[in-house]
């Protein structure tokens, strides 16, 4: 379980979470949008943990959905920290839509193996 990739891929990206909503908060002084997004960015990483302990397979897929939906509302307050100027590095964006790829794939993959 913790050689799964988008368990670490998740978890690096929570604390790469914490990390830009500090950085945002103490420069910015700005916290609407980082208490959504720390809450969101926190939590894709958590359901993915989740999935893993599922008492079946349509428990796992669904929370890997739950993921997929906290990441895709990550995807957005990131959208719009960058384009408000409050954050410039897209990396964690880009880090955001590779995970969210991921989840695509997985939650695909799990509902084709009957």
């Amino acid at each position: 379980m913790k050689d799964s990739p988008l368990m670490s891929k998740s978890k690096q990206f929570a604390l790469e979470i914490i990390k830009v909503c500090n950085y945002v908060k103490n420069q910015h002084k700005e916290s609407v949008l980082t208490n959504q997004l720390i809450r969101s960015g926190t939590s894709v990483g958590a359901n993915i943990r989740e999935a893993f302990y599922a008492h079946s397979k349509a428990d796992f897929i669904a929370k890997l959905q739950i993921a997929l939906k906290e990441c895709s509302e990550s995807e957005y307050w990131l959208e719009l920290l960058i384009e408000s100027n409050y954050h410039e590095d897209k990396t964690i964006l880009d880090n955001c839509i590779e995970i969210k790829k991921m989840l695509i794939a997985s939650i695909n993959t799990s509902k084709n193996n009957d």
